[in-house]
């Protein structure tokens, strides 16, 4: 997971509004309300008492007859991909953050950064190198993608489950092979590398798993 934000040269803000009691407060950033920790559920994005972002893997509320109950989360850090398990009184306070997805589009790279814009207000994201990391192995110019916003900064780049990449080398394709025959390296167009049927050769478009990194099948034209 990527663990930093934008280059020096992004510039871009989005509105919030923020619940507070009966009154809305206009601030930067995504949509945050107070809720009882009762009401977390998995797969919620809430605020950690450390002000870092962690969606909710799982809860268990426990009741011990007329002992105070417990709830107890797991939760991933949004920043570190970090666990953790921790147990909170149901009846207290937490923020849930409501995370803005932006469709965006991989234009080019730009020295040490990868130039993103936003499909529908065509602003324009720098998105340093180390801060996406190999994602950008199964993005070519002109990809869609999302990118998830928090308080107007990207906290992560999600891809489309699938991707079509051409394959630039690869030992030759092998005659009659099977989908079952050995799989063999090939290096794609973006320097993605995959292990790939020995049927597959050199200037085909294949599909890749982008959750898995791993070849699903040959494009037909």
């Amino acid at each position: 997971m990527v663990m930093s934000c934008l280059s020096n040269e992004a510039r871009v803000s989005y509105p919030i509004l923020m619940l507070t009691g009966l009154k809305l407060v206009e601030t930067s950033g995504g949509w945050i309300v107070p809720i009882e920790y009762s009401e977390v559920r998995k797969g919620m994005v809430i605020v950690g008492e450390d002000k870092q972002l962690y969606t909710v893997v799982d809860r268990n509320l426990h009741t011990p007859g007329n002992w105070r109950a417990i709830l107890t989360l797991k939760m991933k850090n949004l920043n570190t991909g970090a666990v953790t398990i921790n147990r909170f009184k149901p009846e207290d306070k937490v923020e849930q953050a409501y995370l803005d997805n932006r469709p965006m589009q991989y234009l080019y790279k730009e020295g040490d950064d990868f130039v993103f814009s936003d499909m529908e207000t065509f602003d324009t994201y720098n998105l340093n190198k180390d801060w996406v990391g190999d994602t950008i192995l199964y993005l070519k110019e002109n990809d869609n993608c999302t990118v998830v916003l928090y308080e107007g900064k990207p906290i992560s780049l999600e891809l489309p489950a699938t991707i079509d990449l051409k394959v630039i080398e690869t030992e030759p394709s092998l005659k009659g092979a099977t989908a079952a025959a050995q799989h063999k390296p090939a290096t794609l167009e973006t320097g993605l590398k995959v292990n790939v049927p020995a049927f597959i050769g050199a200037g085909e478009i294949i599909t890749v798993d982008t959750r898995t990194g791993e070849y699903m099948s040959r494009k037909k034209d």
